[in-house]
Parts: C-alpha cells; sequence; structure tokens
C-alpha cells in the first residue's frame, strides 16, 4: 500500500499552546514510515511545518504521490502530545485542502485518543487512531478490514466506535530513525538550549517513553504513558548516524529522562551536546556530573511546587524536601551550563515563598519560571477531578476554564489567547 504521513504547517497565533514553536523532527511519523517500508509498504513523509510549505503544496505534494492512505498529525512531533495546541484548524486545513485525493484519512494524535468522537467530526477524516500510532499505522495498512485494528475509531451513525482500547508500542522493536539531508541540514533549531549558539544542526531522539510517575496535571492518560525504554544498540545506531549528518546538539523527548548510566557512557566519546526533561530528586550527585561529562547542556526539570504540601496536591510523590531539591538543582548547575526549576501557578504556595526560592537558585545560577497557569488537558488527571470522563466538548470546557481563570499566561503568549471556537473556525493556508 501506498501511504502518505504528514505533518502539517504548524501555526500558533492565538492558540494558549505552551511548546517550542519552531519545527521538530515527526518521530512518530518517522517510526511509522520505517516499519512501513520494512513490511514492504511505499510510503512518503511530508513535514509542512520544517519544509516550510503551505496546506495546499502539502496537499498537492501527497496528491502527486497517489496514497491509498493517508495520516495527518493533529500535534507538534511526540514531544508536545501532552501539551498540544486544543484547536484542530491546522490538521483540518490540511485535509481541506486535500480533500478526496488522499484516499482513506487517518487522525493520530492525543486529540483523538482522549475525544475520538469530536476528533472524527471536527476533522472529517475516516479514522482517528487512539493511543500511540506507529505500528497501528502499519497494521491498518495491512488490514483488509479498518475494525479489526485494535485502537481504531469511527463513526457509525453519528456515533464513534471504538475498536479496543489505546494502543502502546514496543518500544524495544522500534528502528533506528534515518531523515534526509535536507531536512537535517534545514533542522538549525537546539531545542531548550540557552548556553550556546547552534554551531550545526539539532536533531530529536528519544531514549525512552512514559513515565512512572502519575502527577495530576500530566496529560498522559492513554498515550505516552508506561515507562519503557528503547534498545541502546538502536538508539545508538540513529544517534551515529545523525552525528554523521552533521548533528551536534541532541534533545532527548522522553517525559522523564531517567539516570541510565549505559547510555551516558555511551555518549562520552560522541562529542554531542544534548538537552533533557528530567525529574531532579531521582539524580544522586555522581550521576548529575557523569550527565554534565556526557555532554548535557540543559536540564528543565519538574519541581511545580515549592513546598511539600504543594507537590502532594499534584501528586508529585517527591520524596526530597524543598531544600533538597534546591540543593540538587544548584548541584547540577556546576556540571551543566543551563539548568531550569519548572513551577506551576496555583494557590497553594504563598508567593512570598517562591520568589525566595526562586532567588535563591538564580543565585546559584538555576532559572527557576515565574509560575505558569495549568490547561487541564482532557487527557490529565486534573480534568477527570473537574468535569469526569472527557466528552465531545471537553477541548472547548477545558478552554473556557482556562481564559476565565487567569488573566496573565505563559511568557510566550504575547496577547490574550482566542475562544476555541474562533480558533477552530481558521483552517490556515
Amino acid at each position: 500500500m501506498k501511504v502518505a504521513l504528514v505533518n502539517p504547517p504548524w501555526r500558533f497565533d492565538g492558540s494558549i499552546y505552551f511548546g517550542c514553536r519552531e519545527p521538530h523532527l515527526p518521530l512518530e511519523l518517522g517510526y511509522a514510515k520505517a516499519l512501513l517500508e520494512a513490511a514492504g509498504h511505499e510510503a512518503l513523509l511530508v513535514d509542512a511545518h520544517l519544509c516550510d510549505l503551505t496546506q495546499a503544496e502539502a496537499a498537492d505534494a501527497v496528491a502527486a504521490f497517489a496514497p491509498a492512505m493517508t495520516v495527518v498529525t493533529t500535534a507538534p512531533t511526540y514531544l508536545f502530545w501532552r501539551c498540544p495546541p486544543p484547536e484542530l484548524g491546522i490538521p483540518r486545513g490540511f485535509l481541506a485542502a486535500l480533500g478526496a485525493r488522499g484516499g482513506r484519512t487517518v487522525a493520530v494524535g492525543p486529540h483523538g485518543t482522549a475525544t475520538p468522537g469530536a476528533a472524527l467530526r471536527k476533522l472529517g477524516c475516516d479514522i482517528v487512531l487512539r493511543g500511540e500510532c506507529e505500528e497501528a499505522v502499519l497494521a491498518l495498512a495491512e488490514a483488509a478490514d479498518p475494525a479489526e485494528v485494535q485502537g481504531v475509531a469511527m463513526l457509525r451513525d453519528g456515533s464513534p466506535r471504538l475498536t479496543g482500547a489505546p494502543r502502546a508500542a514496543a518500544m524495544q522493536s522500534l528502528p533506528a530513525l534515518r531523515w534526509p539531508d535536507a531536512w537535517v541540514r534545514r533542522h538549525r533549531h537546539h531545542h531548550h538550549r540557552f548556553d550556546a549558539a547552534p554551531d550545526g544542526p539539532g536533531a530529536e531522539v528519544e531514549a525512552s517513553r512514559g513515565c512512572p510517575y502519575n502527577c495530576s496535571f500530566c496529560a498522559k492518560i492513554d498515550f505516552r504513558d508506561a515507562y519503557r525504554r528503547r534498545d541502546l544498540a538502536t538508539l545508538l545506531a540513529e544517534i551515529d548516524g545523525l552525528r554523521a549528518q552533521g548533528v551536534r546538539y541532541l534533545y532527548f523527548i522522553d517525559e522523564i529522562f531517567l539516570p541510565w548510566r549505559a547510555l551516558l557512557d555511551a555518549l562520552l566519546p560522541r562529542g554531542l551536546a544534548f538537552g533533557i526533561q528530567t525529574r531532579i530528586d531521582l539524580w544522586k550527585p555522581e550521576m548529575l556530573e557523569l550527565l554534565g561529562r556526557a555532554g548535557c547542556v540543559s536540564i528543565e526539570a519538574g519541581v511545580e511546587s515549592v513546598t511539600p504540601e504543594g507537590r502532594a496536591a499534584l501528586d508529585k510523590d517527591c520524596r526530597a524536601d524543598t531544600d533538597d531539591l534546591a540543593a540538587r538543582l544548584l548541584h547540577a548547575r556546576r556540571h551543566v551550563p543551563f539548568v531550569q526549576a519548572n513551577l506551576i501557578r496555583s494557590g497553594a504556595d504563598d508567593p512570598a515563598l517562591v520568589d525566595a526560592f526562586r532567588e535563591r537558585l538564580r543565585r546559584g545560577g538555576v532559572w527557576a519560571n515565574d509560575p505558569v497557569p495549568l490547561f487541564p488537558y482532557p487527557s490529565s488527571p486534573d480534568y477527570r477531578r473537574l468535569w469526569g470522563a472527557p466528552d465531545d466538548a471537553a477541548w472547548e470546557r477545558a478552554h473556557a476554564h482556562y481564559l476565565a481563570q487567569f488573566d496573565a499566561f505563559s511568557d510566550i503568549q504575547e496577547s490574550r489567547p482566542l475562544p476555541l471556537p474562533m480558533l477552530e473556525a481558521r483552517c490556515t493556508a
């Protein structure tokens, strides 16, 4: 089967989107392409965001390929499945530009996983895949009947028909990814790097997927949930391929980059800089020192609250106290050029305590952000505590709640976000 895989041309004006707005490698589509081709299928991967294509140009490229199935993602790469743009205007715009020229149309991403009925209706696609998608795309390409594939949702008589539970990929079997040289050359962005200007291309990779913790704010129910590691030899083959293409910086998209001595030892002689996101309470001083020697130049550490009560309210299951967290962050900064402590805005923490914590870290060279408000994503426990299981209005409900609750938003939101219906009414060209 001929299958087209599409990352649409993302734009974020008016969105509450927290994530980085630069292009990132579409890892989920890269895995799907590799699995399809290994099974004898023909696959075309179109990254309209990275390659600066319009909706019409991306749709024309797919139509020229004449696929039997076209897959489009509803979030800008796996890195942002837990904090995607709530609106579906961009992928819907691509599907509208494509029309009937792409064969069976399939959407993958967090929206269809959490709210399959709403995603099917808004996008007008034939199928949404629930959960992690790479193996499901291959299963769809080989199935005589889509209803035989686990994780499929389709509309039947106006209601979503679901086949089994959302999928979770077998990480040990995912192949080493290979990207076109031209794409790597275009990828000049070094995600979450602040110690130096890019000295060559950057790239995103994943060493693991999922997280063993269940923080209340984390949108990971039904995808990227259970913690799994990739095969180390496969991961290193992927990294060596990127090095050969001139990549100088890696960003590990892992939800939680846990201490893994074998990987850090293997990175030591490779001479690459890299960034991670993690929990600082899981790192001992000697492993933080090894992390720095291995090439880490950026740590984004989830602290969230400056009090034990605040962390407990977020279900952080943090066994370190606030002084210990600060000490570990400051120790990490002595070995890694940039260390960030993420803080979340809530009513639980005294602003004076927050200011004192931030100032203590600042004096030691660690940046702690002005606490940011939480968006209750439908795939998070916070959403379910507020409203129960997500229904077709879940994204609108969460979005309206967020806009009503806060007057100021994240640092990258220069103006007040637009209401979700206004954002979804736009199909950007």
